[in-house]
């Protein structure tokens, strides 16, 4: 696959993947999540041993582009269940591959980027790092994304971060155990190299059994949660308080919620 929105540098079995999108703050879009996919695929029929991510730029994941916001209203709903199973794919083909993963984060990680940084088995971010789920400020659902947050941090704390869409820092985030380390900016790429090179000293074939088993023991509970969360997805965006939040954030003004 030829990649446009993303990098790819394999050396010594280690595939560094690096969103490209610095002018729009490596904001997703569909092409980009296709291409996360067939690279994250690929690390493992390469043989490769650790992935790490990261992005280009100033930020690390913005979430997703305002084009595709932008073009939500002009789908119908097999579209949107479409694009509802695709973003799934994604955060399911990362917590799933039998590779350790790594995201590097440097600056903000919004929404579906905070996402791509939790999902990772290793998360190491910058002080200047920030991240928050803010779909419902747009009057969207972070629907996908709960099924992994609520496996890493329980329901109570979930609930704080999803209802309040509130940002929060790189050490909230390492309190709650979604950042592994909080790591200064000029010490980040050197953490990230030592972590790695450990990861290389342990066995291949125990690494992959593990995650392999960690999987296997929140398949049935993930399934569920995942096929919920695509239904919720695909009806967020037909709804009243979408078009309205879509419509104020485009806008730049406070949404007029119906009441």
């Amino acid at each position: 696959m030829e990649y446009t929105t993303i990098q790819i540098e394999d050396a010594a079995r280690v595939r560094r993947i690096v969103l490209n999108r610095p002018e729009r703050r490596n904001a997703m879009t569909p092409q980009m999540q296709l291409e996360l996919i067939a690279a994250l695929e690929d690390a493992e029929q390469q043989d490769m041993r650790v992935v790490v991510l990261s992005g280009a730029g100033e930020a690390f994941c913005s979430g997703l582009d305002l084009t595709v916001l932008q073009s939500m209203h002009d789908k119908s709903p097999a579209e949107h269940r479409n694009d509802a199973e695709r973003i799934a794919r994604l955060f399911r083909t990362l917590y799933e591959l039998p590779l350790p993963t790594i995201a590097a984060v440097h600056g903000p990680a919004i929404a579906g980027g905070t996402g791509l940084a939790m999902v990772c088995d290793f998360t190491l971010a910058t002080p200047a790092a920030r991240f928050g789920f803010t779909e419902a400020r747009i009057g969207f659902v972070p629907a996908l994304v709960s099924a992994f947050l609520a496996l890493q941090i329980g329901d109570k704390r979930s609930r704080d971060l999803l209802l309040s869409a509130r940002l929060f820092t790189a050490g909230e985030a390492f309190t709650l155990g979604l950042v592994t380390q909080v790591v200064a900016l000029d010490a980040l790429q050197s953490r990230v190299d030592e972590l790695v090179q450990s990861l290389l000293a342990n066995s291949p074939q125990s690494l992959g059994a593990t995650k392999r088993l960690l999987a296997a023991q929140n398949k049935s509970w993930l399934d569920t949660a995942i096929t919920l969360a695509m239904d919720a997805n695909a009806y967020a965006r037909d709804t009243e308080d979408f078009r309205e939040g879509i419509a104020a954030f485009l806008q730049k003004r406070k949404p007029h919620w119906a009441e």
